[in-house]
């Protein structure tokens, strides 16, 4: 069997500008780096219809949710389906971390592989030498004499790569600004979510000035914009702003923009890609991260509501492999056990529930298949789906690509033309913060309630109460604790502290114990890299 690599060197990409014509994009609208990618600017005629990639809660044996975007637009492209992709970018942290890459596997990939994974258009690095100029200016206006008073820091410094050490560190040692300081990864710190939350330079920079970066003497909050920082600011991010566009192994457009987490922000590409893909093609493919009460919720209820976008299909991707590690079986996940198959697939029915129950969607299961996989289990696993009225399909876009979901791309077409109701929304913003928590925790989650600490309850009084609620939750349970897997019941969310992300316009509110600088595993990705010639291995 052929690796991830091997495939990528073999595939014959096209010059982007070929890729770019493909929709309708003249080159005077392409800024390139390099031959096969490119920033694109302005936006075409279509109004395609929005297909959202989600998942079951993740386990160790993998889902698969890029490589079935990536595989369902290969289909709809090998269908004669007009497609664009709409993806986040990969970030450091996991590429060098526990994941890996994050470009799709086998036939079913984005590329240039290498250039997403690493450094690409720059783009996390924009977003990491805005936020830090931020807090440059920060403490230097403090050294200069203070005029705004400012007696508590809330801002944090950020980088791209896990490193635990800087969760909580002191700055500024033997000067006057000296401090408790800490690190976020890019891809959870707030100028992340503005720039993807953003419909224009325009509306960048009023967003990146109304960020809360402290608060003064009398307990008053601080602006980015009281600081002047918004303007210099906006100038790092002018091109980091422009979606990215590259392709598929197969020749499909992908714009690849944007990269927050789901666990600790809201988990979507930018608002500015996923409408380029909806301008220029027919079909636009997009994914939301982790599993559905995370990447799918904050997809449906921040990203959706800010942009006013609606989506036409979810597709909810799970293997059987994952099923049966979320039912409890954790060896030998190839061989068969209904017992341990059954389980998991209760937290697939929840996620289902979820997106066709409380946001009133239609939703197909994209059976991500492995060639251990037994025609009896695809079969149980169609017949507990049935019930709720859900078609399963089984998708091989790894061994395959498009031609290995054809039958999945028929049924989320026949799907986006048979959408009959408008989507909901899991609360609405005239209830009070708690009330949102609460309401998320109970229907997406399935718990019993919420418990607020006297820090939490503080923190929401203190805040606008008419805004979206991002909750920074573990993406391994639908509970706030990782090790409690499946769809368990009789629990409850505790809700440490919450967090006024003034420019992205929505509160965090942190549940359990989650970190927004994720350290390096025992054995990180890293440790099995190389380059020799200018040939990377490892990477994927």
């Amino acid at each position: 069997m052929k690796t991830d690599i091997e495939i990528a060197s073999e595939a014959k990409l096209k010059p982007i500008t070929e890729i770019a014509a493909q929709l309708g994009i003249a080159e005077d609208n392409l800024e390139c780096y390099g031959k096969y990618k490119a920033k694109v600017n302005g936006r075409g005629n279509k109004k395609g219809k929005l297909i959202l990639v989600t998942a079951i809660n993740p386990t160790p044996a993998g889902e698969g949710k890029t490589t079935i975007s990536i595989g369902l637009a290969d289909g709809l492209k090998k269908t004669g389906r007009n497609v664009c992709l709409a993806l986040r970018e990969p970030s450091l942290g996991p590429v060098f971390g526990i994941k890996g890459g994050a470009a799709g596997g086998g036939y079913a990939q984005i590329a240039p592989m290498e250039d997403i994974n690493l450094h690409f258009t720059g783009d996390l690095h924009a977003i990491t030498a805005a936020n830090n100029l931020l807090a440059a200016m920060i403490d230097n206006h403090i050294h200069w004499g203070n005029e705004l008073k400012i007696k508590e820091v809330t801002w944090h410094r950020c980088q791209d790569v896990n490193d635990r050490a800087l969760r909580n560190i002191r700055s500024g040692v033997g000067f006057d600004c000296e401090r408790d300081e800490h690190f976020d990864i890019t891809a959870a710190s707030e100028v992340m979510a503005v720039l993807c939350l953003s419909s224009d330079l325009d509306d960048l920079k009023k967003r990146l000035g109304n960020m809360v970066i402290g608060l003064d003497e009398d307990g008053n909050r601080v602006t980015a914009h009281q600081i002047k920082a918004e303007e210099a600011m906006t100038i790092l991010l002018k091109d980091a702003i422009k979606p990215n566009l590259v392709q598929t192994l197969e020749g499909v457009p992908a714009f690849v923009h944007g990269g927050p987490f789901a666990n600790i922000a809201h988990g979507c590409n930018s608002i500015q890609a996923t409408r380029a893909a909806l301008s220029y093609a027919d079909y636009a493919v997009t994914e939301a991260g982790f599993g559905a009460d995370l990447g799918a919720e904050k997809f449906l209820d921040i990203k959706c509501r800010t942009a006013g976008l609606e989506p036409d299909a979810v597709v909810i991707v799970a293997t059987l492999r994952a099923l049966k590690c979320a039912g409890g079986k954790t060896e030998n996940l190839s061989t068969r056990d209904d017992e341990c198959l059954v389980k998991g697939i209760d937290n697939l029915k929840k996620h289902v529930e979820n997106i066709t129950g409380v946001f009133k969607l239609p939703c197909v299961v994209a059976i991500n298949r492995f060639a251990t996989d037994e025609d009896a289990e695809i079969e149980l696993l169609e017949n507990e789906l049935k019930a709720l009225g859900v078609r399963a399909v089984c998708a091989e876009c790894w061994a395959k690509g498009g031609a290995g979901a054809v039958k999945l791309a028929d049924a989320v077409a026949e799907l986006t033309s048979s959408k009959k109701t408008k989507m909901e929304f899991s609360y609405s913003l005239d209830q009070s913060t708690e009330d949102k928590i609460v309401i998320i925790a109970k229907k997406i989650y399935g718990a019993d309630g919420v418990i607020f600490t006297d820090k939490a309850k503080a923190d929401i009084a203190k805040y606008p109460q008419n805004l979206p609620v991002c909750i920074a939750k573990t993406q391994f349970s639908l509970t706030d604790n990782p090790k409690i897997i499946g769809r368990p019941s009789g629990f409850n969310i505790t809700i440490k502290e919450v967090m006024y992300k003034a420019g992205a316009g929505f509160l965090v509110a942190i549940a359990g114990n989650i970190m927004l600088m994720p350290g390096l595993s025992r054995s990180p990705s890293a440790e099995r890299m190389s380059i020799n010639d200018g040939v990377i291995e490892g990477l994927f």
